[in-house]
């Protein structure tokens, strides 16, 4: 069973602009099944702002044959040994809603959590770009729902022109995070998330999309002065 990591690094916009555009592959990094490499975005955040589109700040996710492929990627890959500065979560997958050709060939569901285990939420999809001002009107709610909630330790976007976007959040207990899919949590307007996937379902913003949840392993490095992000 393949293994995941997400990672966070700070780099310089031009090793970030080169990444994104050609970024690992399994031909030339061993171990490596798959790699989405991306700006971060801050949830929230105005359309027209430098914290959209953060060139500085690299988000890499990537699936891999065996823990020792990302071990050997971080201590001899020249992206890997950037990557190795800032910080890591490895994963074990647990559940896929939706369909993403990258990643078509995971089962729906191979690992029930308790409701108050810790998880990661990775979203990945590839947009239709005629859709960009429906998505904007009905995520940006949805981005300040996720970032605002008290029931995730860091939550974050991020995106690859033309139309990759990702967000990555990690959630205290499971419980925090299917409350807040489903409209039940205790916070200003709670349905936000679920009246926008309702609205996807009446016209889809994306050519592919898929959300996928893991069950964090372990954590490494620090990100922007913080550790101990995942709350075992």
């Amino acid at each position: 069973m393949a293994i995941y990591s997400f990672h966070l690094a700070e780099l310089n916009p031009f090793s970030t602009i080169k990444t994104l555009y050609s970024p690992p592959t399994p031909k030339n990094t061993p171990g490596l099944q798959h790699a989405e490499c991306l700006a971060m975005m801050t949830l929230g955040a105005p359309i027209l702002s430098p914290k959209r589109m953060q060139l500085k700040n690299l988000v890499m996710f990537a699936a891999w044959e065996t823990p020792e492929a990302i071990d050997e990627f971080l201590s001899s890959n020249h992206l890997g040994k950037k990557l190795s500065s800032g910080w890591h979560v490895r994963m074990n997958f647990i559940r896929r809603w939706g369909y993403i050709s990258e990643f078509g060939n995971l089962p729906e569901v191979t690992e029930e959590l308790h409701p108050d285990y810790p998880v990661v939420s990775v979203t990945l999809a590839r947009m239709k770009l005629l859709q960009v001002p429906r998505f904007i009107r009905w995520g940006k709610p949805v981005e300040k729902l996720v970032r605002d909630h008290p029931g995730t330790s860091i939550s974050m976007a991020a995106m690859r022109f033309p139309r990759t976007v990702s967000t990555f959040s990690v959630w205290n207990k499971q419980s925090d995070m299917l409350d807040m899919v489903h409209g039940r949590s205790d916070v200003p307007e709670p349905k936000r998330h679920a009246d926008a996937m309702i609205e996807r379902v009446r016209k889809d913003f994306h050519s592919e999309f898929t959300t996928l949840r893991f069950k964090p392993l372990a954590e490494f490095g620090s990100w922007q002065g913080r550790t101990n992000i995942i709350p075992f």
